[in-house]
């Protein structure tokens, strides 16, 4: 079971990877938007901003949100590191259910490029 450090270094690194991309994908990662990650098996959530192409982690907190995000996340931190790490292809993990992503459909339609 991946750690909560595992978690953050992960989303460090999934941050870094959107703020070195380029052209669709640099896009679609210019969102400005609240953001959150919810992480299951550890009962924490990450929050904070998708803003000039990167994630910006603000708080981590124990359990659910208190507020819902535009853009929200929601798997275990196995499937996070696998993911960031290129061992876990997104849309395969998303059409089976072990990724959640929920935002406006807007977003959903940018946010497909990402991932």
């Amino acid at each position: 079971m991946a750690t909560i450090e595992e978690c953050r270094t992960a989303l460090d690194r999934l941050s870094d990877n959107m703020a070195s991309a380029e052209g669709d994908v640099r896009t679609a990662a210019a969102l400005d938007r609240s953001l959150s990650c919810r992480i299951t098996d550890l009962d924490i959530t990450f929050v904070g901003r998708l803003k000039g192409g990167r994630i910006e982690v603000l708080d981590t907190l124990l359990g659910p949100p208190p507020e819902r995000a535009q853009i929200r996340l929601t798997m275990n931190g196995d499937d996070l590191v696998s993911m960031v790490n290129g061992e876990l292809n997104f849309a395969k993990a998303w059409g089976s259910g072990r990724v959640k992503l929920e935002a406006g459909l807007r977003d959903l339609f940018r946010l497909r490029t990402l991932l």
